[in-house]
């Protein structure tokens, strides 16, 4: 089941570069798409996933390990976990 949300971070586009950077090329299985847009507290970020579990794996497995150390780095605090807006998806018309 497909798995789609939006939340804000406190973050500018460099530190947002450095975590990319950090994550390296390769696309996690699972991913969709990922979005990244500016607004006036941040970043805001929507993405769908082929699953939860998919998301869920990346997290734990990629992400947290690479926010921890490049966004502490950034703004000398771990800033808490954003909330999650979950996005009930009708549709994902992905070009290629």
């Amino acid at each position: 089941m497909t798995y789609a949300f939006t939340f804000e971070v406190p973050i500018d586009p460099a530190t947002y570069a450095r975590i990319k950077e950090a994550l390296g090329p390769e696309k996690p299985p699972g991913l969709v798409a990922h979005l990244v847009h500016r607004t006036p507290g941040g970043l805001r970020y929507t993405d769908v996933w082929e699953s939860e579990a998919d998301w869920k794996r990346f997290v734990e497995e990629r992400l947290h390990p690479v926010v921890d150390r490049v966004v502490t780095a950034s703004l000398g605090f771990r800033p808490p976990e954003p909330e999650v807006e979950h996005l009930e998806m009708v549709d994902a018309w992905i070009g290629d």
